[in-house]
């Protein structure tokens, strides 16, 4: 079972991330995709090195090992940044209502790579959910 403050945590993740592409949309009326996502990534990078400093925490980024240093890297220009400049891209030309669901379903990509590469299981439970989401596609893309 999971923890009410994991629970907690939970509702307030999802409520910045469902007010964050209304106000995404609204400001891409105003700038193009690429600018965007450097905007967003300037202020991320200032807000996190601030909060790290604050926090006493900044030494362990430049404590990190190479091998996490890469990973986080990788990761960060893949997501981060081509991911993001496909999300804005769509979230302009699209509607906010289609373009969300449907980029959330990521978790998708991650079951299959998670079994492939991690050796996860899947169980029947998983399959369900997992058509559950192909079936909420099917319905949202209309």
């Amino acid at each position: 079972m999971i923890r009410a403050e994991v629970v907690l945590l939970l509702f307030l993740t999802a409520v910045l991330w469902g007010v964050t592409p209304v106000l995404e949309k609204v400001g891409l009326g105003r700038t193009d995709p690429l600018t965007g996502v450097t905007i967003r990534s300037v202020a991320v990078t200032a807000a996190l090195l601030l909060y790290l400093f604050f926090a006493g925490k900044l030494g362990a980024v430049f404590q990190a090992g190479p091998k996490t240093i890469i990973i986080f890297s990788v990761t960060g220009i893949v997501a981060g940044l081509f991911g993001m400049i496909t999300y804005f891209t769509a979230l302009k030309k699209g509607a906010t209502s289609q373009i969300v669901p449907i980029a959330a379903t990521y978790p998708l990509i991650t079951a299959f790579l998670s079994v492939l590469i991690l050796g996860e299981r899947v169980t029947p439970l998983r399959v369900i959910g997992t058509a559950l989401i192909v079936l909420g596609i099917w319905f949202v893309k209309g």
